[in-house]
């Protein structure tokens, strides 16, 4: 066997393998053995088929996949031999020849490979950036508060609508009656509840119910019909307020704190409002964190400034697709692609470079913390240990979300990595001010 390697221009290089018969000859013939043993021929009993017989029905092909895969086989060794660093993969080769595996017996396989670039950062405290911390408002403790209150709350009767009640209504088309129907204001945007405000228990409007409900399946739960009985339906009804409902937050008290935390670690007004700040800093600093590590990104990238083999990875990315995208789809998207690939690779760089690991009970602890946030979100603040413990296990155990979470966790060891090289600066501002940051990133 011969591999010569040829470095091209753009940080490439083609890999010539010739493979002869000495080797891939034992693997021909394994191969060819083992489609006699299964062949199933009319007129031989099985495993009893001429050897002849076979090399001329298989042999061909075997010969080419025997052959290719010794080849390609080679090139790996080679490259891990050699201590080649390549991006992305191995790739045939756009100067690839033909084959003549009808009578020849020595073949040549030309690969492709992108070659990693040498990372040299040298980073100090020369190299400068800015955390920027979300400052808390009035309105947004206001809103956090009254959102986590909501939990706990109850329907009380009220006077008028004023903003987001639950209304009871009747619907009456003249020719059908629905009583008792249900409009919750909440779920309406804000134009749509303009009508309803300042109207009162007995008040009457006309409404039209396919704008009221915009489902299908909501106006016929609410009409109590079948789906396919709408189109005959009338759909202008007058409504007539029935009832209306507001949302009551709780009093804090020693039944709501022994409730909502049952732990005993928020016993006081005064505590409850230093856990909501609390509370909003946490969600705070996870976004004043991601927008850090975005800096941290697009810095590290920029002061890099490494000669991708931008051509090889388009090839790659076409070849890896099998065609599911054309080369002017892959180019449209190649710029936010390519940064995102010299990104994973220099995070990959120093990760190596400051042997950085993560644990099974970083991972562990790292779902069970997001399969929390999934529960809070639907009222549950403090679900019991033994249930994030399994629904963590669970997201560990499905490939593509246990990848995300050690891919999370190893980003975020790579940036305070980084952050303890170079010199940065804190600096408070407004949601709004941090909003207009991150869209520029």
């Amino acid at each position: 066997m011969k591999i010569v390697r040829e470095q091209r221009e753009q940080n490439t290089s083609l890999i010539r393998v010739t493979v002869g018969q000495e080797d891939y000859r034992e693997e021909v013939e394994k191969a060819l053995r083992e489609y006699k043993r299964k062949a199933n021929i009319p007129g031989f009993r099985p495993g009893m088929v001429p050897m002849g017989i076979i090399k001329k029905m298989y042999g061909k092909g075997v010969l080419a996949e025997q052959s290719y895969r010794k080849a390609s086989n080679s090139v790996f060794e080679y490259l891990q031999k050699e201590n080649i660093d390549y991006l992305g993969d191995v790739i045939p080769s756009e100067e690839q020849g033909a084959f003549d595996f009808d009578g020849g017996t020595e073949f040549e396989f030309v690969f492709e490979i992108g070659e990693a670039p040498e990372l040299k950062l040298d980073l100090s405290e020369k190299d400068k950036l800015t955390y920027y911390k979300i400052k808390i408002d009035k309105k947004m403790h206001e809103d956090f508060r009254s959102n986590y209150l909501r939990r706990y709350g109850r329907l009380v009767d009220a006077d008028a609508v004023t903003s987001d009640e639950a209304l009871s209504v009747t619907l009456d088309n003249g020719e059908m009656k629905v009583e008792d129907a249900y409009v919750g204001l909440i779920s309406m945007p804000e134009e749509e509840r303009k009508p309803f405000i300042g109207k009162k228990v007995g008040d009457k409007m006309t409404v039209n119910v396919n704008e009221l409900y915009r489902t299908p399946s909501q106006r016929a739960a609410v009409l109590q019909v079948k789906e396919g009985e709408l189109e005959h339906i009338k759909p202008e009804f007058e409504l007539e307020i029935t009832r209306i409902r507001k949302f009551a937050e709780p009093e804090l008290n020693e039944e709501f704190f022994k409730m909502a935390f049952p732990a005993g670690n928020v016993t006081t007004a005064e505590q409850f409002e230093a856990f909501i700040d609390e509370q909003i800093a946490s969600e705070l600093r996870r976004e004043s964190d991601y927008l850090f590590t975005l800096e941290v990104r697009d810095y590290l990238v920029k002061k890099a400034d490494l000669k991708m083999p931008e051509a090889f990875l388009k090839r790659w990315l076409y070849t890896i697709n099998e065609g599911k995208f054309t080369m002017e789809e892959i180019e449209k998207d190649f710029d936010q692609f390519l940064k995102m690939f010299t990104w994973n690779y220099i995070q990959k760089q120093i990760i190596k470079q400051e042997n950085i690991t993560v644990s099974a009970d970083e991972a562990t602890a790292e779902a069970k913390a997001f399969a929390q946030a999934q529960f809070a979100q639907y009222g549950m603040p403090s679900a019991p240990d033994d249930m994030l413990a399994g629904y963590a296990k669970q997201i560990l155990e499905n490939k593509e979300q246990g990848q995300k979470i050690y891919e999370k966790l190893y980003e975020t060891k790579v940036v305070e990595a980084v952050k303890a090289k170079i010199k940065v600066s804190e600096k408070s501002v407004s949601a709004e001010e941090f909003a207009k940051l991150a869209k520029e990133l």
